[in-house]
């Protein structure tokens, strides 16, 4: 369409400027038909910027497809500034859609304008991108590309990515390196987020290095049964797994560490950390093993919990029976009685409880022990 002779006296950068400013004001319509007298003039050095203006008030009114179609123009013009950041947002476009292979094509074409500005969030979105297919080498390489650019809002980001990848592929050391890196970009004072999340990170991948370690001690059966290092080696192991949600193998090594004669007392000893002095000729009480297994496997807590529950339960019905005062029906005492001695059926370790007490019973009793 040719302009009229208004349209090719108008200054172009009058006009930008007077429609950035309708569309500021809520006015995208009036805006795009700026922009678009602008286009109408031909080539020129105010074109991507009039491009890019379109694609933006375009996609606000709906219209995806004209949007796509102006970001286009303004990539074409190859214009150092607003062709990234049409590429940019046409790459948006693509990514709003569920289109992604289009998207990367747009996100690749941001990194070949390698505009500093909007190249790290381009290589960031490309990994993800790789990440999201699976492609770990490919990630990679945009990830570490990201981190190259120093950038200190998406290197740090890019840095936490790869290195959470680097830790599931049992690779700590590098995702350590990459990790403690990535730290030195980030001004704990001003991004104390960032700083912490990658502090953490990097707690993360010495725990996973100094598993490695442990289970590589363990490894060799001759270090495994010395008393001066696999007692040690075992506890450590077994309690650092834990810490990274890996609670059954930590059972797994603590029984391990059990079957070896030559350390099993030792390695008991440290597996009962805690558990309080014992007279070694006094009788094992009931629940010990108890708390030992559960200490090994990792199901403490929860043994704790229906401990407690019982412990409730039992001192609920006592206590109910209690307050009711001494002219109580016997016969319903007796219920009550019967009841709180009832609850801990429920539990896996009832049946021990109710063998001590027959075993007390039958002591303090003799033959007269009375049926529970």
């Amino acid at each position: 369409m040719s302009t009229t002779p208004d349209e090719a006296t108008a200054d172009p950068s009058l006009l930008c400027e007077e429609a950035r400013r309708l569309a500021e004001g809520g006015e995208p319509e009036a805006a795009a038909r700026l922009f678009e007298q602008v286009l109408r003039m031909g080539e020129g050095p105010h074109r991507a910027r009039a491009a890019l203006g379109l694609a933006v008030v375009l996609d606000d009114v709906g219209d995806v497809a004209g949007a796509r179609d102006a970001d286009w123009i303004a990539i074409g013009t190859e214009d150092p500034e607003y062709g990234p950041r049409a590429a940019y947002h046409l790459a948006l476009l693509h990514e709003r859609a569920g289109e992604r292979d289009e998207a990367a094509r747009a996100w690749r074409t941001v990194v070949d304008f390698g505009n500093p500005g909007y190249l790290p969030p381009a290589l960031l979105a490309l990994a993800q991108l790789a990440d999201e297919d699976g492609d770990f080498e490919t990630a990679r390489g945009w990830w570490e590309r990201v981190i190259e650019t120093g950038n200190p809002q998406y290197a740090p980001v890019a840095a936490h990515d790869l290195a959470q990848r680097l830790l599931e592929r049992g690779e700590p050391a590098r995702a350590q390196r990459v990790l403690t890196a990535a730290l030195r970009m980030i001004d704990r004072e001003t991004s104390p987020y960032a700083y912490a999340r990658l502090a953490t990170a990097i707690g993360i991948a010495y725990l996973d290095q100094a598993i490695g370690a442990f289970r590589t001690v363990l490894e060799d059966e001759e270090a495994a049964t010395d008393p001066e290092v696999g007692p040690l080696a075992t506890e450590l192991l077994a309690r650092t797994l834990p810490l990274r949600g890996r609670t059954e193998e930590a059972g797994e090594v603590w029984a391990q560490g059990l079957t070896r004669s030559a350390v099993a007392g030792q390695v008991r000893a440290r597996l009962r950390r805690g558990f309080g002095e014992r007279d070694e000729d006094a009788e094992i009480p009931w629940w010990e093993p108890v708390v030992e297994s559960a200490v090994a496997d990792g199901s403490l807590p929860a043994l704790t919990g229906e401990v407690f529950g019982a412990l409730d339960h039992i001192y609920a019905l006592a206590a109910l029976r209690h307050v009711q005062g001494p002219a109580g029906d016997p016969a319903e005492t007796h219920q009550v009685l019967g009841e709180a001695v009832r609850v801990p059926d429920d539990y896996w370790w009832g049946g021990l409880l109710h063998e001590s007490f027959d075993d007390r019973a039958r002591r303090a009793l003799g033959p007269d022990t009375p049926e529970r």
